[in-house]
């Protein structure tokens, strides 16, 4: 089983598809990730021999990757909330960042809806 930044792969899967299983790591990043490393990106995490995880494992020593890049988005996250930044205000109320409308759409944000009382849409 290869265990690489403290997070187990799965070794069904394919290596490329396998690396994703690191926060901060995607599809683009383990490809270049594998071709520094000259490891096939078809072979399985449970035929990939002892070197080749070595080699990986020695370039992610270069990222910032898990508990690291939790950190420092959290530590931004609260320097916004701090110096009173637009942005810093949105995640502090937890609403949606990025400029989206909120009227209809992101629940995902502000979770389930919430009745308000005497705000009925009388219609003509």
């Amino acid at each position: 089983m290869a265990r690489i930044a403290g997070v187990n792969l799965p070794k069904e899967k394919r290596i490329e598809a396998g690396l994703t299983a690191v926060y901060g790591v995607g599809r683009n990043l383990a490809k270049k990730i594998l071709e520094e490393a000259n490891v096939d990106r078809d072979i399985k995490v449970q035929d990939l021999s002892e070197a080749q995880v070595t080699k990986i494992r020695d370039l992610f020593l270069k990222l910032t990757v898990e508990g690291d890049l939790r950190r420092k988005i959290a530590m931004d996250i609260k320097h916004m909330q701090e110096i009173g930044s637009y942005k810093g205000f949105r995640h502090k109320k937890g609403l949606p960042v990025r400029g989206q409308h909120t009227k209809y759409n992101c629940r995902t944000r502000k979770g389930k809806k919430k009745t308000v009382a005497n705000k009925k849409v009388v219609t003509k």
